[in-house]
């Protein structure tokens, strides 16, 4: 009989458990499973584990391996007895295997769902969280393999391997005996285990872009032996930046005898550099790229920049060129940014790096900037350099991270550098695609309740050099899932720019109740139109006439400010002339003053042709000293060299001293409060409209609600159903009766429909369902277009059913290309339509409009994520630009909302409940002023679309 250790065989290795991990301390490690080739790295990985950790594995003194334990710890079935291991550099940094066993403590087999599991971390690694790596990694093999639970037994005083076994979140349950410790606790994910595990994968991922935007120490590798080149621009960009660390100059073109190349110390070889090196920075050419990546990986260099093209944005031949750098900088624990990529930069006082193409150091300020396209990101820099340093001063730029084919950190990663990130108040990001929309959504949620999150997204396909993941969701519905986490989604790089200078300084508006105060009667009617249209309720404009001063607006201001019916003000001003017209200066100085004063509402200003305005804004906000001259730099950018029209990045600016906030509601305790200016009414009400919303979101994203238990859903029974249909195929669409069925489980009844292919068989359904009835065709191309003629409504005898059947067979065709049925009438109502779908990428999403044209022409469908909540049903219903049918419009009765939002939670249910349900329509739901009317649904069921966001953490696969 063979033995468990000799079946490995027999077994395909499972190549699918390979992934790459982000450890604690921002580094990475492999995690893949260990195999018989593996004996050699498992006695070397042995050999460097100390002493103790030996005793702590093996409750013994252990120091080495016999050749019978190699062979035990390398041959498994990866079945009953699996083992994996953390690699760094291709070497084992750590091991860890489990063992199916029975009741009895022996060696068994399925169905035995019991397992002891084991770890050997070595000595140098301990610490950086690869233990808790590995446990997520093997507990998912394990629920693989049909194993439900683990067994553990440790010494007492292995207090680390004990900690990260009760942190892990799993149930679990300890008891001492004979002097060790035994832990037991179930494999099954909890709240807790999914909440340690997203703490954790923000934690590491936090730290390694940390890593990469804060290094103690760069080098430039390419750095040009004669003037120009990108190399040798990019050195002197972090240079010219005033880079607060260590900077080397990397060529192996450089002769022997070079010490230093514009004043850096120059080196042939990242190997020649003394001390370590944090970041390099890669600008060599593609083809010379995987040596360098080489070297730098032997010298422990912890991150890399790649400016390099010749990748994936090049076709096939670079995609693959893109698969093998990521591949060999993970071998090596690095972290890239790039290929492709222009560059990143930090502006905190302590960092100063400018390691882009950008040729100067934006202003300091409180905004990250994340674009994954170099054209993008250069006027991103360019317009906050412009609105910045003249509107609203001292706003500048915190962190800047260019990805470019982001083959490796990507926006995700910057989230989660953001969302604990002190110098950050406000993050902006352009994003070309999303590769990962779930983690995405998720992210962007936690990020949106503790600061803003302002995303321009793009519609068209995703860049050639993307990694994307196919979603079947239209652009509208993933900006609506992205408004739903509380993303501010606008369309363009200058209302990225206009929102985020609002929400960078400026508190939340509390509500939407807007005052309008100037000296121009027209600007301020333009003003209120544009409120109206974006939703606001603006008060009636106060003209202060031409004529005003400038203690006339400081008083209005504060009035207004003052005033309990106001959420926000929005100030309008023109050029005044005469001898009592206020000056640019004293103008700003008076809205200054006035706004220091109220802490609680956001002041906005809109100006016309009045340059001089937004700088003085800027100079009378500045409340912290300045150098000399420092002022001046601050009202007067600086024109970069090649940018006549004054257009690219700026020159560097002191940054002012300022207190870190605990949220964006408020700015910091000292710190002045920045007024935004705009030359256009509809950008400032735009910007505003978005800043209202985003405070209600955050308002409500306190009590985002419950998914509700209702006690007449049959979970079991639909489960059993669903496999009962999926025995027959892979992907179906069940018949009327089965899908009937299935949705009743749930509580969903559906319209008995009979088909009636003669005239005699309508007569006849009519008579079993009783009168009055509808007659319709459901012929694909007739179904659901009443307004083609296909249904006859309202049919209170035999008389006239016949007639209407006559009347289509002669419109239409004959009955077997009509397909008609007979159905009983609902009570009049308003035609609705649910639809629920799981995309690939995204998840399950739940859609809700009115039936017809409203969604088929005009797109007015609603979407949330599912699990759908009370509250997010309700506001469901409410999103829709045509809800006002339901609520009495014109006259009209009441729907019954109540009821059609406890519909959508029933499907929301559904389809949470049971992934095989890949889509579900219901059209019509005739909503009634009691009750609602399911008249029509389809099912499809398939096997359920794998899921990555359920397992351990991991890095994109290459």
């Amino acid at each position: 009989m063979q033995s468990p250790a000799d079946r490995q065989d027999r077994q395909e290795y499972p190549a699918h458990w390979e992934a790459d991990v982000v450890l604690r301390d921002g580094g990475t490690a492999r995690v893949r499973p260990i195999t018989v080739d593996d004996a050699g790295r498992l006695v070397s990985f042995y050999e460097q584990v100390s002493d103790e950790s030996k005793y702590y594995r093996f409750f013994a003194p252990y120091p080495r391996l016999s050749a019978k334990d190699v062979h035990r710890f390398t041959h498994h079935d990866f079945v009953d007895r699996v083992g994996l291991a953390a690699t760094v550099g291709g070497e084992f940094v750590a091991t860890v295997r489990y063992d199916r066993i029975g009741a009895n403590g022996m060696p068994a087999s399925a169905p035995a769902d019991e397992a002891e599991v084991a770890f050997l971390v070595q000595d140098a690694h301990q610490g950086r969280g690869v233990a808790s790596a590995l446990l997520e990694h093997i507990a998912a093999v394990a629920r693989e393999r049909g194993i439900r639970r683990f067994a553990a037994e440790v010494l007492p005083a292995n207090t680390k391997m004990i900690k990260v076994f009760t942190d892990a979140g799993y149930t679990q349950k300890r008891s001492f005996e004979d002097g060790v410790v035994r832990l037991e606790f179930d494999l099954e994910p909890t709240d807790r285990s999914v909440a340690v595990q997203h703490a954790r994968e923000q934690r590491a991922e936090a730290r390694s872009v940390r890593r990469l935007l804060a290094p103690g120490s760069v080098a430039v590798i390419g750095v040009g032996r004669a003037a120009g080149g990108v190399g040798r621009g990019v050195l002197g960009n972090i240079r010219e930046a005033g880079y607060q660390g260590r900077l080397h100059a990397v060529n192996k073109a450089f002769t022997a005898d070079l010490e230093e190349i514009d004043g850096v110390p120059a080196h042939r070889s990242v190997r020649d550099i003394e001390g370590p090196v944090d970041l390099a920075v890669v600008t060599v050419p593609a083809e010379h790229v995987p040596d360098v990546v080489a070297e730098c990986g032997e010298h422990g260099v912890q991150g890399l920049v790649v400016l390099s093209a010749g990748y994936a944005e090049s076709g096939p031949e670079g995609r693959e060129r893109q698969r093998a750098l990521v591949r060999q900088a993970r071998a090596y624990g690095m972290r890239i940014i790039g290929p492709n990529a222009f560059g990143i930069i930090n502006t905190a006082p302590g960092v100063r790096l400018n390691a882009s193409l950008a040729p100067e150091m934006p202003r300091a300020g409180r905004i990250g900037l994340f674009a994954q396209s170099g054209a993008i990101g250069i006027a991103l820099l360019s317009r906050l350099h412009r609105r910045g340093g003249g509107v609203t001063g001292v706003s500048g730029v915190s962190t800047f991270v260019s990805s470019g084919n982001r083959a490796d950190v990507s926006g995700n990663d910057v989230l989660q550098y953001w969302y604990d990130d002190p110098e950050t108040d406000v993050a902006l990001m352009y994003l070309e695609s999303i590769g990962n929309p779930r983690k995405f959504n998720r992210l962007a949620r936690r990020t949106a309740a503790a600061k803003p999150l302002v995303v321009v997204q793009g519609a068209g396909s995703a860049p050639q050099g993307h990694a994307v993941r196919a979603t079947r969701l239209p652009h509208e519905t993933v900006s609506a899932l992205l408004r739903q986490a509380g993303v501010i989604r606008v369309d363009t790089i200058t209302e990225l720019v206009d929102a985020g200078l609002l929400l960078a300084r400026q508190p939340l508006p509390a509500g939407p109740r807007v005052a309008i105060l100037g000296n121009s009667e027209s600007l301020g009617l333009l003003t209120y139109d544009r409120c109206l249209a974006e939703g606001l309720r603006p008060s009636p404009p106060l003209d202060l006439t031409t004529g005003a001063t400038a203690d006339d607006f400081r008083r209005a201001l504060s009035r207004a400010l003052a005033d309990g019916t106001c959420d926000a003000v929005v100030v309008t001003a023109i050029p005044a002339i005469g001898e009592g017209s206020p000056g640019d200066a004293e103008l700003a100085e008076a809205l200054r003053s006035a706004a220091s004063g109220a802490s609680g509402k956001p002041v906005l200003v809109v100006h016309v042709e009045l340059g001089g305005l937004a700088e003085a804004l800027s100079a009378a906000a500045s409340t912290a000293p300045q150098a000399p001259g420092a002022a001046d730099a601050a009202t007067r950018p600086e024109r970069a060299p090649g940018a006549p029209d004054g257009t690219g990045p700026p020159r560097p600016a002191p940054r002012p001293p300022e207190a870190v906030p605990d949220a964006p509601e408020a700015p910091p305790h000292g710190a002045p409060r920045l007024i935004p200016a705009y030359p256009a009414a509809e950008r400032a009400v735009r910007a505003l409209a978005e800043a209202v919303k985003y405070g209600q979101w955050r308002r409500e994203a306190t009590d985002p609600g419950k998914v509700p238990e209702y006690e007449d859903i049959d979970e079991r029974g639909a489960a059993e159903l669903i496999g009962v249909l999926l025995e027959r195929g892979q992907g179906l669409t069940p018949g009327e009766a089965e899908t009937c069925e299935l949705l009743g489980r749930y509580g969903i009844p559906v319209r008995r429909a009979l088909p009636a292919p003669t005239p005699d068989a309508a007569a006849e359904a009519a008579r079993t369902l009783g009168y009055p009835v509808a007659l319709k065709a459901t012929a694909p191309h007739l179904r659901h277009r009443a307004d083609l003629g296909g249904v006859r409504l309202d049919l209170a005898n035999e008389e006239q059913l016949r007639r209407s059947y006559a009347e289509l067979t002669e419109l239409f065709g004959k009955p077997d290309e009509l397909r008609p049925v007979v159905q009983g009438m609902a009570p009049r109502g308003v035609d609705t339509v649910v639809r629920a779908v799981i995309d690939p990428a995204a998840g399950a999403v739940l859609s809700f409009g009115l039936a017809g044209a409203p969604s088929q022409l005009l797109g007015d469908m609603a979407h949330r994520l599912v699990p759908v909540t009370d509250r997010d049903a309700t506001s469901l219903v409410r999103s829709i630009r045509t809800a006002p049918l339901l609520f009495g419009w014109r006259g009209s009765i009441p729907a019954d909302t109540p009821a059609l939002e406890r519909l959508l939670l029933r499907v929301s249910r559904l389809v949470d409940d049971h992934p095989e349900v890949v889509a579900v329509t219901l059209e019509p739901v005739v909503v009634a002023q009691r009750g609602v009317s399911v008249l029509g649904a389809t099912v499809r069921l398939a096997p359920p679309p794998a899921r990555d966001d359920l397992g351990p953490r991991t890095m994109p696969a290459y």
